[in-house]
């Protein structure tokens, strides 16, 4: 706690030990502390924060007491499609860090809520953890909740569209929307679980059957800015003059630099070079300086702050910048004048980086290549719609060699590999899916990855080296009951994976099924099994990948937390000008920087996953019936739950439509046997969509064979 830190940490005594037989309420703390006259309500308003925080709990008629004597946690509810949840507790140092709770014993609470659970110390949970009732909803969390228009009977209510919430939202006016309509709902209370939340509606989004509404309502969903401020955009406009006062810099204009993109790319925030120097390499990390644009204090600043990250949605990008930035003075363009920070790394003949230097530069990117055609160079193909010098070519192979060496050498110190095959949602300019695409992670995409891992991780290391306190890009490694876990799942796939606690030991067994029909869920699998990935002013290392310092530098235009480092580096560098941040302030950029991350994040997922199942049930609806590949991935007594390997959507084929005879379900083996088939994780199937619930988000699927 802030200023009250010291009174809270007397009140949190005083509870510990007076409450041991009977908990206490506020003019019983009051006395024992000896608070009077106006002292009184900074202690109401600080035993508010301790139970917000799961310090204490507040129990029956405002008593308080310690939770864990009373066998209560405080926590965020977190519920799942089952509707079933967990309660992550807001105590870090807590034993008990997640407890489930079944969609029976949550009371009025919602998702996103803070919630008071008391134990069930008697028994554990269907996943042999801890789990509990939930008492008390201690704070609502924010519940905008975007929803379908419905009526049951005499009554109104919104389906929302996130399937955390188990609950219909009872509505008592329209606000001029009918039936079928996406609306945005602003939760008012929820006082009897046996009936119906009420709520009230303040945006009508349009048919809920119309696929460009999907995009809006998603966006409203998880609360994204999908419009700039006018002071944000006149502060845009006049940023540009700021290129007419560069201030002292490196002039690297004669230099080969080139810039290599996705084809349909608008910004370019990085561009790269490569020079020899005796038996060394010189590689160039060309970045946009957009701390030269966005002064700190500014509209600009402020939400860019706000934002923290762009958001990459399928058929839209929300920039954290305003596109007079993002895609102009700042987009590194081939043949124009641009500001740069560049990280030079001297190499070896082996890939070590012998030494760094940093310079604010002035650049101008000599070639502008996408994947494909940087791919073919590499290959040595010729690329389509260019034509590249002999000097451009031995560049780009000189720098795909430097980049393979780069990550050999990662591996080597037993980063993981982790490159999932990943799709590409491909939509008609209206929101609606029309198919899919493979995205390859191919040696050209390699090649920029490497180079940008090399200058985040030398920029975190020169501020460690020089003392500066940085936000790293923290990955930490995971939990040993969290692997436990995972090897345990992988075995009942079939593999045996060995101790993956052993880093060595994981990133070989991430190899070994890099061409397994099941790679994609053994990925998933490992994934949910590490922490999240997020920044930190205080912790550093990348468990992922194998770094002991790593931060974030290369894509200010659409991260803060880099434009934070260009900041920090520009301030510690003699006459490069920049920055300076308070340890605190640091620390409150990173952990909204690690929110907004996440929120992205599922929001991209969100409407992934909402376009995906459409796209189905718009094949339904025109009489289409596609056949798909798809592997098992569990195993159950009524059935085999099946990826689809095209779309990466999972799905049910019942037991009755994989045999006519009996099937018998072998919960050890994780198998459904008889005698003419059987069934197992990691078998491959064809089949085809028998029905799409879109509200519920589930697909039921039968085999190719028996398909009417």
């Amino acid at each position: 706690m802030k200023k009250t830190s010291g009174f809270a940490s007397r009140i949190v005594s005083c509870i510990e030990k007076e409450s041991r037989h009977r908990p206490l309420d506020a003019g019983e703390i009051a006395q024992k502390l000896k608070v009077h006259g106006k002292q009184r309500g900074l202690l109401h308003k600080t035993l508010d924060e301790l139970v917000r925080e799961g310090r204490i709990v507040r129990i029956r008629k405002g008593r308080y007491a310690m939770g864990k004597e009373a066998d209560l946690v405080t926590g965020r509810l977190t519920v799942v499609r089952s509707g079933n949840g967990y309660v992550d507790q807001v105590d870090p140092d807590s034993e008990t860090p997640s407890v489930f709770v079944s969609h029976r014993d949550m009371g009025t609470a919602l998702t996103g809520d803070t919630v008071v659970v008391r134990l069930n110390v008697s028994r554990q949970s269907d996943e042999q953890g801890p789990s509990g009732k939930i008492i008390q909803v201690v704070q609502r969390g924010r519940h905008e909740i975007v929803g379908t228009l419905r009526k049951a009977g005499r009554f109104i209510h919104v389906v929302p569209l996130a399937p955390g919430y188990a609950q219909n939202f009872f509505v008592a006016d329209t606000k001029g929307a009918q039936l079928g309509d996406r609306v945005l709902v602003r939760f008012i209370h929820w006082e009897n679980r046996h009936v119906s939340p009420e709520g009230d509606i303040t945006e009508v989004l349009g048919p809920a059957e119309e696929p460009s509404v999907d995009t809006l309502s998603i966006i409203r969903q998880h609360d994204l800015p999908d419009t700039f401020p006018d002071d944000v955009l006149r502060e845009a406009e006049d940023a540009a003059a700021r290129m007419d006062l560069p201030g002292k810099r490196v002039d690297l204009r004669e230099d080969l630099i080139i810039t290599i993109d996705p084809e349909r790319s608008r910004d370019f925030d990085d561009a790269l070079s490569l020079q020899k120097d005796g038996d060394s390499r010189v590689l160039g990390v060309h970045i946009a300086d957009v701390s030269h644009f966005v002064q700190p204090g500014s509209s600009l600043d402020r939400e860019a702050y706000k934002r923290s990250t762009s958001v990459y949605l399928p058929d839209r990008v929300l920039p954290m910048l305003p596109e007079q930035l993002s895609n102009g003075i700042c987009s590194l363009n081939p043949g124009k004048d641009r500001l740069a920070f560049s990280v030079m790394l001297k190499v070896d003949a082996k890939g070590k980086v012998r030494d760094r230097w940093f310079a604010k530069t002035l650049i101008r990117s000599a070639l502008r290549l996408s994947y494909q055609q940087a791919l073919a160079v590499i290959e040595d193909r010729e690329p389509e719609d260019i034509e590249l010098t002999d000097e451009q070519r031995s560049v780009l192979k000189e720098l795909h060699a430097l980049a393979q060496q780069f990550r050999q050498r990662r591996y080597a110190q037993h980063a993981l590999d982790l490159d999932m095959k990943e799709v590409e949602i491909v939509t008609d300019g209206t929101g609606r899916m029309t198919g899919i695409q493979r995205v390859i992670n191919d040696v050209s995409h390699q090649l920029v990855e490497e180079c940008m891992v090399a200058a985040n991780e030398a920029v975190a290391a020169e501020l460690a080296a020089r003392n500066i306190t940085n936000i790293a890009r923290y990955h930490e490694e995971p939990k040993e009951e969290k692997i436990e876990a995972l090897t345990t799942e992988l075995v009942d796939m079939g593999y045996t994976p060995g101790d993956l606690r052993q880093p060595a030991n994981m990133a070989r067994f991430l190899r070994s099924v890099k061409e397994d029909p099941l790679a994609h869920h053994v990925y998933v699998s490992v994934l949910k099994s590490m922490n999240r990935a997020l920044y930190s002013s205080t912790d550093t290392g990348h468990y992922g990948l194998a770094k002991h310092y790593y931060a974030h530098f290369t894509s200010p235009i659409r991260r803060y937390p880099d434009l934070i480092a260009h900041r920090l580096l520009g301030k510690c560098l003699s006459a490069l000008g920049g920055e300076g941040y308070s340890k605190s302030r640091l620390a409150a950029i990173a952990k909204h920087a690690s929110e907004r991350e996440e929120v992205a994040a599922n929001a991209e997922r969100d409407l992934t996953e909402i376009m995906k199942y459409r796209f189905l049930e718009q094949q339904q609806k025109q009489k289409q019936r596609p056949v798909y590949d798809a592997v098992i991935v569990s195993v159950t007594n009524y059935g085999a739950f099946v990826e689809l390997v095209e779309l990466q959507l999972q799905g049910l084929v019942h037991i009755s439509s994989l045999s006519s005879e009996f099937l018998r379900y072998h919960r050890g083996r994780s198998e459904l046997i008889n005698r003419n088939a059987r069934y197992k994780i990691g078998d491959a199937l064809r089949v085809k969509v028998e029905e799409v619930d879109f509200d519920a988000r589930r697909v039921t699927f039968v085999l190719d064979e028996q398909a009417s």
